[in-house]
């Protein structure tokens, strides 16, 4: 297993990383390192909580997760790091504070989501226990008349039928 050096890894990954964005597959075909060595030290770079895109060709084309990422990595910075960092990056401003705007809004539909969805569950089970008294109270009512019937052919059995008379 050959160790290579910081430098080497250090230019790899940023190969891997925008704006250059390299698949793996390329950079094994250029360079001949692993693709396993290569994946393992992008989950390095993700475990570390960089922004690590898929290869993929454009910004909007990265998943959810690498853009909270990149948000997180520029929370802190004023406007001119910011510029900065979407230069060598390959971004732009407007791209990160979207997503920033993205990220804080998400967990307010989730939660608005939720407070409805417990409306309902609440009116359904109301409506379920008005329908359970409502079939209980028919189903006493159902099962007085069925006495009653009995009770009637049982009379009628006893003393006769007296609607004939």
């Amino acid at each position: 297993m050959p160790r290579y050096s910081k430098e080497f890894k250090d230019n790899i990954i940023k190969q891997m990383l925008p704006p250059i964005s390299k698949s793996v597959s390329d950079i094994h075909k250029e360079t001949s390192v692993s693709e396993q060595s290569l994946y393992k030290w992008k989950k390095q770079l993700k475990a570390d909580g960089k922004a690590t895109p898929s290869g993929k060709s454009t910004s909007e084309d990265w998943s959810s997760e690498d853009k909270f990422m990149i948000v997180l990595e520029t929370a802190r910075m004023n406007e001119a790091e910011l510029a900065a960092y979407c230069r060598q990056k390959g971004l732009y401003i407007e791209q990160i504070k979207d997503w920033k705007d993205a990220c804080l809004s998400a967990n307010g539909g989730v939660a608005q989501e939720a407070k409805q969805l417990k409306q309902e569950v609440s009116n359904s089970k109301k409506e379920i226990n008005k329908l359970n008294k409502d079939l209980r109270r028919k189903e006493a009512a159902l099962a007085e008349t069925a006495a009653l019937l009995v009770l009637r052919k049982k009379a009628d059995a006893i003393w006769g039928d007296n609607e004939d008379e």
